[in-house]
C-alpha cells in the first residue's frame, strides 16, 4: 500500500498498454462527446483529422483508469482537488496503445491536517510510437503511513 511518504520528487514512472479500439471511441463518443468526428467513420475520413479520432476526454479516461490500475487503487489515495495544464497534444487513433509517463513534482504534508499529504505530479499519455497524446499537472492527496495504520487499526 503506497502513502504519502512513497512518493518522491523526481521519481519517474512509466506504466500501461491500453489498446484504443474503434468502437471504443465510438460508444465513448456516442454517450458523451457526440462530435462527428468521433461517431461517424465515414464523416471522419473527409475531416481535418482523415480518420476517427478519439474524444480527449476519452483519453483523460484511459489515463485516469491506467492511473487506478497501477497506482491508486493500491495506495491511501483520499482524492483529487483537480488537475491543471491539460493539454491535448495529438489526436489518438483506433489502434493506438497508450501508456503514461510520470514524475513527482512536489510532495508536502497538509498544513490544515498533517494526516494526510499533497502530491503534485507531471502526466504525460504516449502511443506506442512515444509521442506525446495527452499532458496534465494532477494534485494527490494521500494519507501517511501513520494515519492509515491508525484507519485500519480501527475498522
Amino acid at each position: 500500500m503506497k502513502t504519502f511518504e512513497d512518493f518522491i520528487i523526481g521519481e519517474k514512472v512509466t506504466f500501461g498498454n491500453y489498446l484504443v479500439t474503434e468502437q471504443e471511441i465510438i460508444e465513448f463518443a456516442k454517450k458523451y462527446d457526440p462530435q462527428p468526428f468521433h461517431t461517424d467513420p465515414e464523416f471522419a475520413q473527409k475531416s481535418f483529422f482523415g480518420q476517427l479520432i478519439a474524444s480527449g476526454w476519452m483519453t483523460c479516461s484511459i489515463m485516469m483508469r491506467l492511473m487506478c490500475d497501477h497506482i491508486l487503487t493500491n495506495s491511501s489515495s483520499i482524492g483529487s482537488p483537480g488537475v491543471d495544464k491539460l493539454r491535448w497534444a495529438k489526436p489518438v487513433y483506433a489502434g493506438d496503445r497508450l501508456k503514461v509517463s510520470g514524475e513527482i513534482l512536489a510532495a508536502r504534508l497538509s498544513k490544515s491536517n498533517p494526516t494526510y499529504g499533497i502530491v503534485n505530479y507531471n502526466i504525460n499519455v504516449l502511443n506506442q510510437k512515444d509521442e506525446l497524446v495527452l499532458s496534465l499537472v494532477s494534485t494527490g492527496m494521500f494519507l501517511t503511513r501513520t494515519a492509515l495504520a491508525k484507519k485500519n487499526s480501527q475498522a
